[in-house]
């Protein structure tokens, strides 16, 4: 993808919609195209947490496996979705999970390091980002809390 590409493309994630496009371009610098295919891994779990990644096209799936039962998904993403930013929050704190392809992928990388140099040089975006972060693990804390509630309940029959 070319620059232009990949800002467009950024430009149609919800993380990113309506920055500044100063910023979009400053990101779009940092990011690298990775094209996977069914099945494939991202990342597993307990791998050293390295980047956010964006879904361009195709579908993530999140997972763990649990002992005595398989692979349990905790979440499929899809295009305009993100993942892996717990990585830009915790140091050295490895993967919670593993980033399975379910269908074949196109992602967008933002290598940790490169995204935090550029939130310490620019402390408008971090704020913007930090904010939109914050908002976005909140609405799965929420998700999980239903969900965890939802198992309770029916666990009690």
């Amino acid at each position: 993808m070319s620059q232009d590409e990949i800002k467009t493309a950024l430009q149609e994630i919800p993380l990113f919609a309506g920055l500044l496009p100063t910023h979009l371009d400053r990101i779009a610098k940092q990011a690298a195209e990775y094209e996977y295919a069914k099945s494939e891994y991202v990342f597993c779990h307990g791998d050293e947490g390295d980047g956010l990644y964006l879904v361009v096209s195709g579908a993530i799936r999140i997972s763990r496996n649990v002992s005595g039962m398989g692979e349990e998904a905790l979440a499929v993403l899809r295009e305009g979705q993100h993942f892996g930013e717990m990585s830009l929050i915790d140091d050295d704190i490895p993967r919670s999970a593993d980033a399975v392809c379910h269908e074949a992928a196109r992602l967008l990388k933002l290598p940790k390091h490169d995204l935090r140099d550029l939130m310490f040089v620019d402390r408008e975006l971090a704020y913007e980002l930090l904010w939109r972060f914050v908002r976005g693990l909140s609405a799965r804390l929420r998700d999980s809390n239903d969900r965890l509630m939802m198992l309770t309940a029916t666990s009690k029959f």
